[in-house]
Parts: structure tokens; C-alpha cells; sequence
């Protein structure tokens, strides 16, 4: 893909899916602002796009706090330019029997995916709208249709499918589209954390999940990315308010 420049905002991209779409969009020309809770966790992926030539800035915010995400989205304009592409992609999981989760486990989920998402594209949005040109993409997942342990994550996914869609319908006038993506067992940080939780090591986990994926492999932090790349692209501006599942087959 042949791209024009911009600039992009990646949240929660020190590590996993968000690094390597940071990195992904990176290597298609964009500027793009790595952001996570600490800015220290979200320069070494800002370092390793610089190293390969591209232009990045590592910034931290808790993306569930309106102050820090209006004052981090401006300085994004004020250091990178208008940022036209945003991928809220951070989330944290608080995994529990519903009779075992407490509010706090709720309300911590529901404030990084939801709210966060929410907070983010409320702030970019008149940045792209003014410019006429816009992509959001955010981070559903498979558990979205459900999953044993999981009430308040897979609420928060299901709840991003409906602001999507409503994003793509609000904003579509102004050149901006949204879709999300729903990855299914995908190897990271995150899906380490839930083999410790359920007591596995991580290779017989990932090796028991390939068993029921039809293309019989675990996904890859860059297999998302790719979807990610294309959904951002000049190329996919008739795509727009979709749930694209990449979990290496069928899941509706």
C-alpha cells in the first residue's frame, strides 16, 4: 500500500498487539504516538520504531481520565501534527467467577476499554472531522460473544461492537470511519496472564487452543496488525461501522 502520511495515536502500546501495530503503522509512513499507563513502558516501542527509521513519540496516560487524554491528545497536535488515525487498543483484564468479582474488577475494565475508547475518540474526533479524513479502530475481542470468567471483559468487548458501529454511523459525513477488530487467541502479555491464572504453562496452553482453531495455530500480536494497517488505510474508506474477528476462523 502506497499510503499518504499521518499521524497515528496507538493506546496501550508498550507491549503485544498495541507494539506491533504501532510498528506495523509505523512501516506504512506514519508518525505515530505510543501510548501507555507509564511513558517509560512505551519508549521502548517508540525506541525500536525510531531505530527503524520511522518517527515516534512515547507518551503516558491512563486513558480513563478525561484531563490526561485531552492533555495527551494535544500534545500529539502540538509535537506530531493532527492526528487522523486512532487504534484504541489499551485494556487491562480482572478475571472472575461472577460470584467472586468484586466492583472494582468491573468498574477497572469498564473504565480502560469503554470509557477509554469512548474518552479517546471524543478527543480526535474534531481533529479528523475538521480535516475531513479519519480511521478508528478499536479492539474487540472473541470473548465478546461470551467466556467463563470474564463478565466484565466481555462486556466491555460486546460494548465496543455497539460504539463502532454508532461511531461509523455519526461520523461517516465527515470522512471518518470506524470498525473494530476481534481478535481470538491471539500470544501475548495478556493471554500468558489467564494460562498462569488457570494454572497451565503457557506452550500447553497455546498448543490446546490451536487444537480448536480451524487454521490450527495461536495468532500472532502481528497477525492483528496486518487487519489493523488495512482497516487505516486510503484503501478501506468504504469499510466502515464493521466487526472484522480474526481468530483464524468462523466464530458467528
Amino acid at each position: 500500500m502506497s499510503e499518504t502520511p499521518r499521524v497515528a495515536i496507538v493506546t496501550g502500546a508498550a507491549r503485544g498487539i498495541g507494539a506491533a501495530t504501532a510498528r506495523r503503522l509505523a512501516a506504512e509512513g506514519h508518525s505515530v504516538a505510543v501510548i501507555d499507563l507509564k511513558q517509560e513502558d512505551a519508549q521502548h516501542t517508540a525506541e525500536e520504531i525510531t531505530a527503524a527509521g520511522g518517527t515516534a513519540i512515547a507518551l503516558g496516560a491512563d486513558v480513563s481520565d478525561a484531563d490526561q487524554v485531552t492533555a495527551t491528545v494535544n500534545q500529539v497536535a502540538e509535537r506530531l501534527g493532527a492526528p487522523a488515525i486512532l487504534v484504541n487498543n489499551a485494556g487491562v483484564i480482572r478475571d472472575n467467577l461472577l460470584f467472586k468479582m468484586s466492583e472494582e474488577d468491573w468498574d477497572a475494565v469498564m473504565g480502560v476499554h469503554l470509557r477509554g475508547s469512548f474518552l479517546m475518540s471524543r478527543a480526535v474526533q474534531s481533529h479528523m472531522t475538521s480535516e475531513g479524513w479519519g480511521r478508528i479502530v478499536n479492539l474487540s475481542s472473541a470473548s465478546a460473544q461470551g467466556n467463563r470468567g470474564q463478565a466484565n471483559y466481555s462486556a466491555a468487548k460486546a460494548g465496543l461492537q455497539g460504539f463502532t458501529k454508532t461511531l461509523a454511523i455519526e461520523l461517516g459525513k465527515f470522512g471518518v470511519t470506524a470498525n473494530a477488530v476481534a481478535p481470538g487467541f491471539i500470544a501475548t502479555d495478556m493471554t500468558k496472564a489467564t494460562a498462569a491464572r488457570v494454572g497451565m504453562e503457557f506452550e500447553d496452553f497455546k498448543n490446546a487452543a490451536a487444537e480448536s482453531i480451524p487454521v490450527r495455530r495461536a495468532g500472532t500480536p502481528e497477525d492483528v496488525a496486518a487487519t489493523i494497517a488495512f482497516l487505516t488505510s486510503e484503501e478501506a474508506g468504504f469499510v466502515s461501522g464493521q466487526v472484522i474477528y480474526i481468530a483464524g476462523g468462523p466464530l458467528d
